[in-house]
């Protein structure tokens, strides 16, 4: 096979384009500063970089070559030669910005130390598997049960947004004849907590592994309506221990390959009593286009860290199938203050209980 002949001179900036697009520089730059709260220290009135190499416990040349990268990419603004100031980009990376991102960058989180997995991309790609064992010697999921430092990060990035997440898919859906819903893989309880305070008449039950149920148990134990919440030691890839009129999988079935998917909602069909409907919640978009880049972010995410996948339209519904399950109604969900849409489907058994 022939060469390919050359385009012929270079647009200078079509290769600082690309130069951009390869850069692995920029986004661990921004980790580093989120991990050291530089902005936090800027906030606080450290504006010099030698201020900030001592607050920091850095060097001060690489601490300076650093904060140089971050102005001129708009993150930080220097008001007067080694004095720093923060741009509203800058800003989302503050601790307790509404955003969180400090926290999604953070490198001693569960999620930013999951990115640094995507050094082998190549072999993700190459097999279909995840690459995060191969980076961190065990696969995700174990990593943070061994790890409870780890896991605190990720229950609490998880969390992070319960107050607004959950609000559209619960308008979404008519809960009148729902009197138990399992709430499976519902990890802090946050879903079921907005659930029963605006159904009044639910009951919810949430299967979680030991740990998540430990930290979900603590986190509603002050809740209004602890009463009508169970929290059981579950694992969902086991039949369920109780039936439901709705079984809710809120941000879990991303997480997993088509297989063990397939698996999970079996077991959530197999709960179901007579007229009952699982209800997904996921960060996708429901139209077959998988063109968003955010949808794009979060499925190469997935692969990576897990080996799952976000799903287009197309492919809930083939997945479904496979699992003798329809869909019988899919919407776009917004929230105002998440950068994403979220899909949300509502699945019936196939009335000839069928598989594909």
């Amino acid at each position: 096979m022939a060469a390919p002949t050359p385009a012929g001179p270079t647009d200078r900036r079509e290769l600082q384009t690309l130069l951009r697009l390869s850069d692995l520089l920029t986004p661990m730059a921004l980790r580093v500063a989120a991990t050291l709260r530089l902005v936090d220290h800027i906030h606080a009135g450290t504006t010099s970089t030698t201020g900030l190499a001592t607050a920091t416990g850095t060097d001060h040349d690489a601490l300076r070559r650093l904060t140089r990268h971050l102005v001129i990419h708009g993150v930080l603004t220097e008001t007067a030669p080694g004095r720093l100031a923060t741009t509203p980009i800058g800003d989302l990376l503050a601790a307790g910005h509404p955003a969180r991102q400090r926290d999604w960058l953070d490198l001693n989180g569960a999620v930013s130390r999951a990115d640094l997995a995507f050094v082998h991309l190549l072999d993700a790609v190459r097999t279909g598997r995840p690459a995060y064992a191969t980076m961190h010697g065990r696969p995700f999921w174990d990593d943070l049960a061994a790890d409870p430092a780890l896991a605190a990060s990720f229950d609490a990035l998880m969390a992070c947004d319960d107050g607004v997440v959950f609000d559209a898919p619960l308008a979404a859906y008519d809960w009148t004849g729902v009197q138990h819903v399992i709430d499976a893989g519902g990890g802090t309880g946050g879903l079921l907590a907005a659930l029963t305070r605006a159904a009044p008449h639910v009951h919810g039950t949430l299967l979680e592994l030991p740990g998540p149920a430990a930290t979900a148990r603590a986190r509603l134990a002050g809740h209004e309506h602890r009463d009508r919440i169970d929290v059981l030691d579950h694992d969902f890839f086991t039949p369920f221990p109780a039936t439901a009129d709705a079984v809710t999988l809120s941000f879990v079935l991303l997480n997993w390959h088509d297989d063990d998917a397939r698996r999970i909602l079996a077991h959530c069909r197999a709960a179901l009593r007579p007229g009952g409907r699982i209800l997904l919640y996921e960060r996708a978009d429901v139209p077959n286009t998988g063109s968003d880049p955010v949808f794009s972010l979060l499925d190469l995410r997935m692969l990576v860290f897990m080996g799952g996948r976000v799903r287009t339209r197309e492919e809930w519904a083939a997945l479904a199938a496979s699992a003798g399950l329809t869909i019988e109604r899919a919407a776009v969900l917004q929230s105002p203050s998440v950068p994403f849409d979220f899909s949300f489907l509502v699945l019936a058994p196939h009335p000839t209980g069928r598989t594909t």
